[in-house]
């Protein structure tokens, strides 16, 4: 199957008073479809490389490529609109707006490109909450809500824009086993539907073994790389 995200001999250093170089030589191929994890203690490289694959930050050498195409070469508005329509975003913090009620929350990836939101994707939206089994609190405040809720209104709101990959770091960091639980349920169920490509960041390696691959960074390189 071919590759959706590939990075090509990715190097990542950070310029100071001395310099530090976070990813070493980073070769690594996404399949379309692929449920994924990439593990590492803290400060190893994963955020630098979770970064790198969601077009938030750019190599230092090497390349990124998404669907085929290389990202070099894109303007920083083309990387944003790419970003926008191509993956969705879930962190430890859920990062809701506190003056919106859920479902505005959810609708907001979409507005940034169009000037309202229709019907068809107000549908989407709906059907997201049925999926994330939180229909009851759409129209609550986002923070009258849960933790749960709240995490589970951000997943909705990361695939709003029916991306292609979906890139979730750490994010049960916050959750207690059961919210846990039901998120990585979740997960595999877009997985199966929808046919998104997940690469999810932890360091918990509980987490990871649910996944079908598992990739351990260590000191900026690829140390594992293991299909299950």
């Amino acid at each position: 199957m071919a590759a959706i995200v590939e990075l090509r001999k990715v190097d990542k250093f950070y310029r100071g008073a001395v310099d530090t170089q976070a990813l070493f030589n980073i070769d690594l191929a996404f399949e379309k479809g692929s449920f994924n994890s990439i593990v590492g203690e803290s400060g190893s490289g994963k955020t630098s490389l979770l970064n790198i694959i969601g077009t938030l930050d750019r190599p230092t050498a090497g390349e990124l490529w998404l669907e085929g195409r290389s990202t070099s070469s894109l303007s920083t508005n083309s990387l944003a609109k790419l970003r926008n329509g191509t993956i969705g975003f879930v962190f430890q913090s859920h990062y809701l707006l506190p003056e919106f009620s859920a479902m505005e929350n959810v609708l907001i990836p979409y507005l940034i490109g169009h000037s309202n939101a229709d019907a068809g994707v107000k549908k989407r939206a709906e059907e997201l909450f049925d999926l994330m089994g939180i229909a009851g609190v759409k129209n609550n405040m986002a923070n009258k809500m849960s933790g749960g809720q709240q995490q589970r209104t951000a997943i909705a709101r990361a695939l709003i824009n029916n991306p292609r990959v979906f890139l979730a770091d750490e994010p049960t960091g916050n959750l207690d086993s059961e919210n846990t639980a039901v998120i990585y349920r979740i997960f595999r169920d877009v997985n199966r539907h929808f046919g998104t490509t997940f690469i999810i960041i932890t360091h918990d390696r509980r987490i990871a073994e649910q996944t079908d691959r598992i990739i351990e960074i260590k000191d900026g390189r690829i140390v594992m790389d293991l299909l299950r």
